[in-house]
């Protein structure tokens, strides 16, 4: 329960960010979206923290198939840092549990798309 507030709360988050469209997505959408991620054999959330407990940042993720390499893929398909958790090393931490997942999944390739107004995530 404590994780499915967390990745809500997120995505509420993100989603009224610029880079996440700047519209809050429905209290309809929101409040099945976590059930409907959890139906899903190939897709996984990863969270993490703050000290305080609050939740600073997530990722959504899809395992796909690489047909060149004949071998599972993983693509990154939200990523977002809390506010009050930014340029505090929460993506990099992030990025490197989606990459654990990933191969623990014998994923041979990860994918990020990232918006090109998006200098941060670029740099990152």
């Amino acid at each position: 329960a404590e994780h499915k507030k967390a990745i809500e709360a997120m995505l509420l988050e993100y989603s009224q960010h610029p880079m996440g469209g700047a519209e809050a997505i429905p209290d309809d959408k929101l409040s099945k979206v976590v059930d409907e991620l959890a139906k899903r054999p190939y897709a996984f959330s990863v969270l993490a923290f703050g000290d305080n407990g609050r939740v600073a940042g997530f990722a959504n993720c899809f395992e796909g198939f690489s047909t060149f390499a004949a071998a599972a893929l993983v693509n990154i398909h939200d990523l977002a840092v809390s506010k009050d958790f930014e340029r505090q090393g929460v993506s990099q931490l992030l990025m490197s549990k989606v990459e654990e997942e990933a191969r623990r999944r014998g994923a041979v390739k990860l994918t990020l798309e990232v918006l090109d107004g998006n200098s941060p995530a670029q740099a990152s």
